[in-house]
């Protein structure tokens, strides 16, 4: 895609509230459906669907060159149990069992692949109905452990992916998932990691969504504040369990068919259920478009840490860095890792409008070659909104409380080089 295609004026890019990213209700319950791939720019997604916080579905058009969509899949639409084992029976692969709650979640284990899909065999072939329960296969990191293979390629729409890009830098881990479960299987009631966006995209098979707009799921939180395992559990009908359930919209409704995406706005809570025997690709991820909701989600996540354990407060010297690593434990990054994220996603498109992109670079997968298929505005974009943020970050008291001398370079030299490059840029 070109940079004229992409955008044709900075007005394109004019700063939005955080407030229009809120809840909304969608007429009807409507969710709009893409069908063309090539009347379908990453111009019209960023306009009504990124920023915005709207959902929507893309045709099977979007993945029919993917190659697991050729070779994952069966000449009837089933999961092709040969080919997968032949390509990856040795490896070993987290499993949930969708029959066991613990902890408001499916407790998992890990299974050499072989074996899942040899119970899964069995489960099709016993009517669905196993002793050891139904199990699904989730969060399978794919990507990182078979790089080599040709399973797919992440649509220009979600290419400005800082999750991906900042773990991918650091080496770390990933947002990429594979899913896998036989009919039945569910995911229960949640919103994704850090209030991040998702897509999921059907190989094969078909899944249900239940959505609710980010601010809803507040009335669907028990007296004690606690949110649902199951949404559609009777229980909730119980006042006085869920005092302001009758408060709440109907959930938006998605039924997702073989080779289509659908795209999950930040914060909204969902669950879903397989319909079929079913097989997803999945991405977590966050931009400038909504890096200040995880930027919110983060200061929601330590308020709570605190309030847990206030009564440590005065005891404890280093109050302050427990909280910290009590909410990285709980929600995978803390401020000071947060910083960094926000400073590799900025130093690599200072990069690029400082020294543009060679060749090499851009014939590669990398994420200065994203930067520059989306253009040189997307990167000043994605400055203004990190100056944004880290501007609130650097501001912020409980950041400030802990020891910066480590951050290189420190926030506000960061900051500095930031609004150097953006003033440069836009001349």
């Amino acid at each position: 895609m070109d940079r004229a295609t992409f955008a044709c004026s900075t007005a394109f890019f004019r700063d939005y509230n955080s407030s229009s990213q809120g809840a909304f209700c969608l007429p009807g319950g409507h969710v709009d459906f893409i069908e063309k791939v090539e009347s379908f720019t990453y111009s019209d997604f960023f306009r009504d669907y990124l920023i915005p916080n709207h959902p929507c579905i893309f045709s099977a058009k979007f993945t029919e060159d993917w190659g697991s969509r050729r070779n994952w899949v069966t000449w009837d639409g089933k999961p092709n149990f040969d080919y997968l084992l032949q390509k990856f029976g040795e490896a070993v692969v987290p499993v949930a069992n969708c029959d066991v709650k613990e902890y408001n979640s499916n407790p998992k284990e890990q299974l050499p692949f072989k074996e899942y899909i040899k119970y899964w065999k069995e489960y099709i072939k016993n009517g669905y109905r196993s002793s050891r329960g139904c199990l699904y296969l989730k969060d399978w990191h794919l990507s990182r452990a078979f790089p080599e293979q040709d399973v797919y390629t992440t649509p220009v729409y979600f290419s400005s992916d800082w999750l991906n890009e900042y773990w991918d830098a650091i080496a770390v881990d990933d947002y990429r998932f594979v899913y896998m479960g036989p009919k039945g299987s569910w995911t229960p009631f949640h919103a994704d990691v850090f209030r991040s966006y998702s897509w999921s995209a059907n190989i094969c098979g078909r899944k249900k969504w239940l959505l609710y707009p980010a601010g809803q799921e507040e009335y669907l939180k028990d007296r004690h504040g606690n949110l649902p395992f199951d949404v559609t559990a009777p229980n909730l009908q119980d006042r006085s369990v869920y005092p302001r359930y009758n408060q709440s919209q109907p959930p938006v409704e998605i039924v997702q068919e073989a080779g289509e995406i659908v795209f999950i706005p930040s914060g909204w809570h969902h669950q879903v259920y397989n319909l079929e025997d079913t097989i997803s690709i999945n991405h977590n991820w966050v931009n400038g478009c909504n890096v200040a909701i995880m930027w919110c989600f983060l200061q929601d996540e330590l308020a709570a840490v605190q309030r847990e354990i206030n009564e440590w407060k005065d005891p404890v010297d280093d109050w302050h860095l427990q909280c910290q690593l009590i909410m990285k434990s709980c929600t995978g990054i803390d401020y000071k890792e947060f910083y960094n994220f926000l400073k590799i996603i900025a130093e690599n498109r200072i990069s690029v409008l400082e020294n543009g992109l060679d060749d090499e670079a851009s014939a590669k997968n990398t994420p200065k070659a994203a930067i520059s298929t989306l253009g040189m505005l997307h990167a000043v974009f994605d400055l203004k909104r990190t100056v944004k943020v880290l501007t609130s970050l650097s501001a912020n008291e409980d950041f400030k409380k802990l020891d910066l001398t480590s951050l290189s370079p420190p926030p506000e030299a960061l900051l500095h080089h930031l609004k150097a490059a953006i003033d440069t840029a836009l001349l």
